[in-house]
């Protein structure tokens, strides 16, 4: 089993082209079952994948969630296991996958946390562009609220991949796959201002990346992380301030004013639609309130 895994941790990163941390993920989930069939269900190494069965993984599942894993994370182990099985019956490995009749526990529903227009504007307008890090600083928030990419996504923009011409920029999300992105104007500004002063990070800055640290070399998703939760903690007192809110609330501020739920999809880069459906529920949130506060009989609802 332990040789499967090292096949398909193989595959996830070269041929699927999961980035390092979805890598490290599923292994730490595969690893965790292996530790188990050892250890609780007492089999010998070797083990052989055909032996394993659909109560070894339901057996496991449920060990997590009476140490206390919360659904989510059990959900995330099920997707896994389903994907390494999936991957090894696909290849002929198995004949028999125990992950096909099993479904992964329902989830309670967290709705994302988000910022208001109002505080959004004012974190973009808090940061000063005089210094070469606050202008770098303004485009990443800039570009985070202006296209909604993932904070996995803008750490690898290259300079090549953006084109003032047509006021767009090349995305390689999930797996690799390519979109193409709408830039706003703002984005436009501030990015131009930014590559005139790059170079001050470092004289011979690399070529490739569009976003560099102090050493002149591609920033960190940590690194952009830390300059995201400083620039917000300026405007806000929410306590989980990061780029995924920055994304959160580009798909509600496009929905709140009217954008398409399946243009919301591609430009997220969603792969179904249900996951997007999710910002609805923020918006009707809203819009029910409006309602209630608004309209005359709103009390007789």
């Amino acid at each position: 089993m332990r040789e499967a895994l090292t096949a398909f941790v193989e595959y996830l990163t070269s041929q699927r082209q999961y980035s390092p941390h979805t890598v490290r993920a599923y292994q730490t989930d595969l690893e965790q079952f292996i530790e188990f069939l050892v250890e609780k269900m007492r089999r010998p190494e070797p083990l052989s994948l055909e032996n394993v069965t659909k109560e070894d993984v339901r057996l496991f599942l449920a060990a997590r969630i009476r140490h206390g894993m919360s659904k989510r994370s059990v959900a995330r182990k099920m997707a896994s296991l389903r994907s390494f099985f999936g991957y090894l019956s696909s290849n002929g490995v198995i004949t028999s996958d125990p992950t096909l009749t099993l479904y992964s526990p329902k989830q309670d529903k967290h709705l994302p946390e988000f910022l208001r227009e109002e505080e959004m504007i004012d974190a973009l307008n808090a940061i000063e562009t005089r210094s070469v890090t606050g202008i770098r600083d303004r485009a990443i928030l800039e570009f985070f609220y202006g296209t909604g990419i993932r904070l996995s996504e803008l750490v690898t923009v290259n300079v090549s991949h953006i084109d003032f011409t047509s006021g767009t920029v090349r995305i390689f999300g999930k797996g690799r796959k390519e979109r193409v992105l709408p830039m706003g104007r703002h984005i436009c500004e501030i990015l131009r201002q930014y590559l005139t002063r790059r170079v001050e990070f470092h004289p011979k800055a690399g070529e490739q990346a569009m976003f560099l640290n102090r050493s002149g070399k591609r920033i960190s998703p940590r690194g952009v992380q830390l300059i995201v939760k400083k620039r917000l903690q300026q405007v806000s007192e929410k306590k989980k301030l990061s780029p995924h809110m920055l994304r959160h609330s580009f798909a509600t501020h496009l929905l709140d004013r009217g954008a398409d739920l399946n243009a919301v999809k591609e430009l997220l880069g969603h792969a179904s639609l249900s996951t997007t459906q999710m910002y609805t529920h923020l918006t009707l949130d809203r819009l029910k309130k409006v309602y209630r506060r608004a309209h005359p009989r709103a009390g007789c609802t």
